[in-house]
């Protein structure tokens, strides 16, 4: 049991933002891994990259799939619960890849597990942190987690890639389910079921705030996942929500998460080069995401959303056309990283305003789900046209040509009445 006092007051909020950044940037490696591991299975295993990336794929696609049952499931049997299943499940299913010698072993461990489990510790767990422990400065804490999702490719990538390039693939599994299991007894020493639990409010709340009543903490987590989304379906702002989120998937993970290393890999630049772009990246997204957070408490976020997928677009149209250049890669670094997932404070801010607090969270992680189907159709997308034509080009350029559209869409965006009516409390 977690002793029911924290010292900090209210502030003990930000100790348990910082436990769930440590969750989200392990995980964030995870899902990073296939990219430096691309070519050591190749050359392994002899596997082809759409191989790889099927795998890379199905991971991803599950990792967004899981996350609004997650979101339910916190409120159902527990936070830390789910959040220490999770945990022990990427660890284990890492560990058990050491002993694959097939390309369906591949795609069970990498793909099947792995994405299930990480799915859990994703965005949506961000967002139920952020609604759980925060009356104010949402958009602030949750551009700071987001943005741990950089801090992992800064952090792991240039790690990984250099344990990849001196000892394979098998290294790479190793420092993923070792760092991963390191997580578990932080969870739990650390982290309350949530603020009342402890005897405490939500920060920037009064002392008599009683948040809330999440809908799904009775009853069918799934029947509730499944209504939420019916409910949610009928409106324009979710599909609108849904598709520019696709493309924010489209655009990072799936594309240049899965495939940057193994395209500047044909344009002649080590792995370790590349990862280390990545890294660059990562550094920039650290503060473009937050000062996204910052901004989204401020302004008006379908504008915000406007500009971000703008620049996107114009990064990934400008790369094929850089020549490859340090001057050119470092140009593209900066303006793609400053908003690789800067799109998230927005969304969720846009999310909770359209369903509100308690339907917020399982919405957004539908929403969420959009943007790892984006992300899983570019990994695979990526990897089939490098077989088809030998080359990236065309498909980053046509990632460009998305986000220049979900730019448009963003600016369609209309949240100023509520988009169903609120569930009926329990009595």
């Amino acid at each position: 049991m977690i002793a029911q006092s924290r010292p900090f007051g209210q502030r003990y909020a930000f100790v348990v933002v910082a436990v769930i950044f440590l969750c989200l940037l392990i995980a964030a490696g995870l899902r990073s891994a296939p990219a430096v591991m691309m070519l050591p299975l190749e050359n392994s295993f002899g596997w082809r990259r759409d191989v790889v990336s099927l795998a890379a794929a199905t991971g991803i696609f599950l990792y967004g799939l899981t996350g609004p049952f997650a979101a339910a499931l916190m409120e159902r049997i527990g936070l830390r619960r789910t959040l220490l299943a999770a945990l022990l499940m990427m660890s284990g299913s890492t560990a058990l890849s050491l002993l694959m010698t097939k390309p369906w072993h591949l795609l069970l461990t990498w793909g099947v597990f792995s994405g299930i489990s990480s799915g859990a510790v994703a965005t949506v767990l961000g967002a139920t942190i952020v609604n759980r422990w925060f009356k104010t400065n949402r958009g602030l804490v949750m551009g700071l987690m987001s943005a741990s999702s950089a801090t992992g490719l800064l952090v792991f990538l240039p790690l990984l890639a250099s344990l990849a390039q001196s000892g394979g693939w098998k290294p790479v599994a190793i420092a993923i389910a070792v760092a991963t299991a390191a997580l578990v007894p932080l969870v739990y020493m650390l982290v309350p079921e949530r603020p009342a639990s402890i005897g405490m409010v939500r920060y920037g709340a009064e002392a008599d705030d009683v948040p809330p009543a999440p809908p799904a903490a009775q009853g069918n987590f799934v029947a509730h996942t499944l209504s939420t989304l019916r409910r949610a379906a009928g409106t324009r702002v979710f599909w609108y929500l849904f598709a520019t989120f696709f493309v924010c998937g489209f655009t990072t993970n799936g594309l240049v998460g899965t495939h940057l290393i193994a395209f500047c890999g044909d344009m002649g630049i080590g792995e370790v080069q590349a990862a280390g772009l990545l890294s660059m990246m990562g550094i920039f997204d650290l503060i473009g995401t937050t000062l996204s957070g910052w901004l989204t408490d401020r302004f008006d976020p379908r504008k915000l959303l406007g500009v971000y997928y703008g620049i996107r677009g114009l990064s990934l149209i400008y790369l094929p056309y850089s020549g490859f250049s340090a001057t050119s890669l470092i140009i593209f670094a900066v303006f793609y990283g400053l908003d690789w997932i800067a799109t998230v404070p927005p969304t969720l801010r846009l999310s909770n305003e359209a369903f509100g607090d308690r339907s917020g969270p399982i919405v957004f992680g539908w929403i969420v789900a959009g943007h790892q189907v984006g992300a899983a159709t570019a990994a695979f997308f990526g990897g089939t046209m490098r077989e088809l034509q030998g080359n990236y080009e065309l498909a980053f350029l046509i990632a460009g040509m998305t986000a220049i559209a979900a730019a448009c869409i963003s600016l369609l965006i209309n949240t100023a009445r509520p988009a169903f009516d609120p569930e009926p409390q329990a009595a």
